[in-house]
């Protein structure tokens, strides 16, 4: 049955065929593209109104990050690839209420001495949720918002629950970045690339005619990194040992991450990681790589996904960051909504503010982000 269509439009490769499949199945497609990023350059300036029709032209070097100063680039391309598609293309400013939910939050997290995703929650809070708010109005509504990422959709009847799924392709699975989306988001989802490897991809793209089915994968969430987002001056603060003694400087602790080496600054003796941060006292804790290992950790802000809430133990795979491979593990439910992970090998560098995302096989059955 034919549906009315929104794809988030990202300029890249993946969400333009994405559009491309979409509309090949039948179904009539909207184009999207948020502006998130506070340059004038990139898409007028606040109150212009929530959503403006931007006119693509040629030439646009490739990016490799998702939120930086070329924004202008990757909306002329993607409007570029509607119009060879022949789908309309709608254009949502979400900068404002971008810098308030994804740039203040990352930017508070670093400052707290967690590593924050600023990816997951901007999936949860702007794309699956401000982005399709505000192209329903624009747009005159539509039956589903499809992505490029690389992932899956399941229902359980019995249980009446969605989950994300993993993609076909291991290397580019995405289900990561979804942990936190609602089942009312995802039942309007569509991932119309989780059956596909990037390659075909690529090929899909090319044969369709699109110029930008050789461009380059963005890599980073802002361009610059995440220092480029912090906009923080210098605060020196001491490194120390384990035992409290002072074996470096440092000049600001969320400029770091647990499981880091580089820019420690401590010379001699074995090689030494953070291992703990304390942004109190604005102190880095650093030590060898045996301090790193735990086989525990807490998770809060829990999102049962494929399943309720279980009253019992649960034997899942547990993944603590995007690029670490899954680790068998028991959850159970804590007082208060959290969960604990004890896992059945100790893990390295498990940092506070990540996401612990647990699998059922391929589905997710929970996630929450470390405490």
């Amino acid at each position: 049955m034919s549906r009315r269509v929104a794809v988030g439009m990202s300029g890249g490769v993946d969400s333009s065929v994405a559009a491309l499949l979409v509309k090949e199945a039948g179904h009539e497609v909207i184009g999207v593209t948020m502006s998130t990023y506070p340059d004038p350059a990139a898409g007028g300036e606040p109150g212009d109104g929530p959503a403006r029709t931007v006119a693509g032209h040629a030439g646009s070097p490739a990016r490799d990050s998702c939120y930086g100063p070329g924004e202008a680039i990757d909306i002329e391309d993607a409007a570029r690839v509607c119009a060879r598609l022949g789908i309309p293309h709608h254009v949502v400013d979400l900068r404002e209420e971008f810098r308030k939910l994804v740039i203040e939050h990352t930017r508070a997290e670093y400052l707290a001495g967690r590593t924050p995703n600023p990816c997951v929650h901007c999936n949860r809070l702007v794309k699956f949720g401000l982005l399709v708010e505000k192209l329903a109005d624009a747009a005159g509504g539509f039956d589903a918002f499809a992505t490029g990422h690389y992932a899956r959709l399941s229902f359980d009847p019995a249980a009446g629950r969605w989950a994300v799924c993993k993609a076909v392709d291991p290397a580019k699975d995405q289900s990561y970045f979804l942990c936190l989306l609602g089942q009312e988001q995802l039942s309007r989802a569509m991932f119309p690339l989780g059956d596909l490897v990037k390659s075909e991809v690529r090929r899909r793209a090319k044969e369709a005619g699109l110029e930008i089915h050789d461009r380059a994968d963005s890599q980073d969430f802002a361009a610059g990194g995440y220092r480029s987002v912090m906009d923080l001056p210098d605060r020196e603060g001491p490194v120390t040992d384990a035992r409290g003694s002072v074996i470096g400087r440092h000049r600001g602790h969320w400029g770091y991450t647990i499981g880091q080496r580089r820019g420690l600054g401590v010379g001699g003796g074995g090689a030494l990681y953070v291992t703990r941060i304390d942004a109190e006292r604005n102190t880095v804790v650093a030590g060898p790589d045996a301090d790193l290992w735990r086989r525990e950790l807490t998770v809060c802000e829990v999102n049962w996904m494929g399943m309720a809430p279980a009253a019992g133990p649960l034997r899942l795979s547990v993944k603590i960051r995007y690029r670490n491979p899954e680790a068998p593990a028991l959850v159970e439910r804590l007082a208060g909504g959290r969960v604990r992970v004890t896992f059945d090998e100790p893990q390295r560098a498990i940092a506070p503010g990540q996401m612990a995302v647990c699998y059922d096989g391929e589905r997710i059955a929970l996630a929450g982000v470390i405490e």
